[in-house]
C-alpha cells in the first residue's frame, strides 16, 4: 500500500501501517490529527495514535491485524493519563503485541510468524519471542522497501 498523508499533510504513516488494512491506517490516522490538534506535532501525537491503534489491532510480523476483540492490548495499554505516563519507559508495553489474548491466540501468531520452540513457552514467553519476530519481520521489510 502506498504511504499516505494525514489531513494536516505532513506526517507519513508508520512503515507497518503502510502495509495494513485501509481500516488499520485511518484509525491511526484519525487519531493522529486529533492529537496534533490537542497537543502539538511530536511524540505525544505519535504515542497517542499509537495508543488508540493498539486498542483494536495487534503487530503481526511486518503489520498490523484488527483483533477480534477491542481493548487493551498489554499493562500499559491499560493504564490511563498520569498513571501511563509515569510507567512509560518501565517495559510493560507488548510492543503491539495482544499480551492479554488467550495462549491458543498466541500459539497461533507464533505458529503464522514460525517462532521455534513455541509450544514448550509459557504466554510471557510466547510474547516475548512473537515481539522479536515482529521486529524481525519489520526490519526485513523495511530493507525489501530500501
Amino acid at each position: 500500500m502506498p504511504a499516505r498523508k494525514s489531513t494536516s499533510g505532513d506526517t507519513d504513516l508508520p512503515s507497518t501501517l503502510e502495509r495494513s488494512s485501509k481500516k488499520a491506517q485511518e484509525t491511526w490516522l484519525a487519531t493522529h490529527d486529533a492529537a496534533v490538534e490537542q497537543y502539538g506535532e511530536g511524540e505525544r501525537a505519535h504515542r497517542t495514535a499509537c495508543a488508540s491503534l493498539k486498542h483494536s489491532f495487534e503487530k503481526v510480523g511486518d503489520h498490523w491485524e484488527e483483533k477480534a476483540e477491542k481493548g487493551p492490548s498489554d499493562a500499559q495499554a491499560a493504564r490511563r493519563g498520569a498513571e501511563a505516563r509515569a510507567h512509560l519507559d518501565d517495559g510493560d508495553s507488548a510492543g503491539g503485541v495482544n499480551a492479554n489474548a488467550s495462549k491458543a491466540h498466541l500459539l497461533d501468531v507464533a505458529r503464522r510468524l514460525e517462532v521455534r520452540g513455541r509450544t514448550r513457552m509459557t504466554k510471557d514467553e510466547l510474547v516475548e519471542a512473537i515481539q522479536k519476530a515482529n521486529d524481525r519481520a519489520t526490519a526485513a521489510a523495511r530493507a525489501r522497501e530500501s
